[in-house]
């Protein structure tokens, strides 16, 4: 097991019976009332914002949301405005039942379950959120469209749940980037947690996306994870240059014949602005296509 920065775990999901059931949120005005309701009794609220087809990644953002607030609300929306046409909006997979199941035995005080007709009442938003400077790179060359929809559906959701804290996964950086940038620089009173990246016992990143994969593409997905543990004991043996560390990832990635990259980049990770030569820390993220699957990887160094 690789066991320097990216723990294995274990499942996260304990008897379901130990828990009680969360209360089921579906409107605004419910959503309301329950941050209402517990901040005049003094509590602190928490969300986890998710798409749903839950998997330990998430079980990991409630543990760690549970220990920033006394209470855990967790959102469930296949959210319409980050997909681009011709992405995966319909056949993104969907289990609801499972997914209250596992929030259950997670924890959670409530689960919000909206409709796009409660997110988007006009069936669209005239209203855009977008962090421009954080969205030249990385994913947001090939899905331009992508991070103003999660920049925008973020923002609804912090000021629907009205909660304190939020957590996120770092698998997503650049969208935890994005969205700190837009609770800072808009004053939105959330405090924004990143949780550590979680992966399969094999090393593959947790993605509800990985049940797209074919068994050999399952065995070429590992090349990801595979090029970035070869650069991060590069960089524990003293390799600072980012160049050298990116061509260690590239060298892997284009072992998965199968594959296609989208990027293997090398930057910095507070701005996402690409770094080359002598580094003190850096971002290594990577995404590659197999098939009709889009993965995404990465691994901070210093």
């Amino acid at each position: 097991m690789h066991a320097l920065t990216h723990a294995v775990v274990e499942p996260l999901v304990p008897a379901v019976a130990l828990r009680a059931a969360p209360r089921l949120l579906r409107t605004v005005a419910d959503c309301r009332a329950f941050a209402a309701e517990h901040h005049a009794a003094g509590r602190t609220v928490a969300l986890v914002p998710t798409m749903g087809y839950l998997h330990d990644g998430h079980l990991s953002l409630v543990a760690r949301a549970r220990e920033e607030a006394d209470v855990v609300v967790m959102s469930i929306y296949v959210n319409p405005t980050q997909f681009a046409a011709g992405e995966d909006l319909d056949t993104y997979p969907r289990d609801e039942a499972g997914d209250l199941a596992k929030a259950t035995a997670a924890g959670c005080a409530a689960v919000f379950l909206p409709t796009t007709d409660v997110i988007y009442p006009r069936g669209h938003s005239a209203t855009q959120v977008a962090v421009p400077a954080l969205q030249q790179t990385l994913c947001a060359v090939d899905r331009p469209t992508h991070f103003p929809g999660v920049a925008l559906v973020v923002t609804k959701l912090f000021n629907i749940t009205g909660c304190d804290v939020a957590v996120f996964g770092e698998k997503d950086f650049q969208q935890l980037a994005v969205i700190r940038r837009v609770t800072e620089d808009l004053n939105l009173p959330v405090r924004v947690v990143g949780a550590p990246l979680v992966r399969e016992p094999d090393g593959l990143a947790m993605s509800s996306r990985n049940v797209y994969l074919g068994a050999e593409q399952r065995r070429e997905a590992l090349a990801l994870s595979q090029g970035l543990f070869a650069a991060e004991g590069a960089w524990l043996a003293g390799e600072r240059d980012a160049d050298r560390l990116k061509r260690m990832v590239e060298l892997r990635l284009q072992q998965a014949h199968g594959g296609i990259i989208d990027y293997c980049a090398a930057v910095d990770p507070d701005d996402l602005v690409p770094v080359t030569g002598e580094v003190d820390r850096l971002l290594l993220a990577v995404a590659v296509r197999l098939g009709k699957t889009r993965l995404i990887d990465n691994v901070r160094l210093g």
